[in-house]
């Protein structure tokens, strides 16, 4: 429960802030997008690629903690799964911590 009400209070302040990404080349977007990846082909291995909407990708930069656990860069938009074809986009929230590293990559159908 707390984990969900942290991500509430981080998406509230992502929106607010409206912080757009400027490019693919960000560390962040490479590391969601990695993870992500690699996550959605352990659920289903039919995932070839993963494609974020680069006008709907908010990244803001974050100094908070889940429980204990530093989160440092806070990252949501619209993503696509590439199966057969490319499918209805789906949200994500991505969490990364110190260093880089991918804490959490939620995906939800819209």
């Amino acid at each position: 429960m707390k984990l969900f009400a942290a991500l509430l209070l981080m998406t509230t302040l992502l929106v607010d802030s409206g912080a757009r990404a400027q490019s693919s080349q960000e560390p962040a977007i490479d590391a969601c997008r990695a993870s992500g990846l690699i996550a959605l082909k352990e659920h289903s291995p039919s995932v070839k690629d993963l494609i974020f909407d680069m006008e709907t990708l908010l990244v803001s930069k974050a100094n908070t903690h889940v429980e204990d656990v530093p989160v440092r860069t806070v990252m949501m938009g619209e993503a696509y799964l590439e199966k057969k074809g490319i499918g209805k986009p789906q949200r994500f929230v991505c969490l990364i911590g110190e260093k880089g590293k991918v804490l959490l990559t939620f995906f939800m159908a819209q």
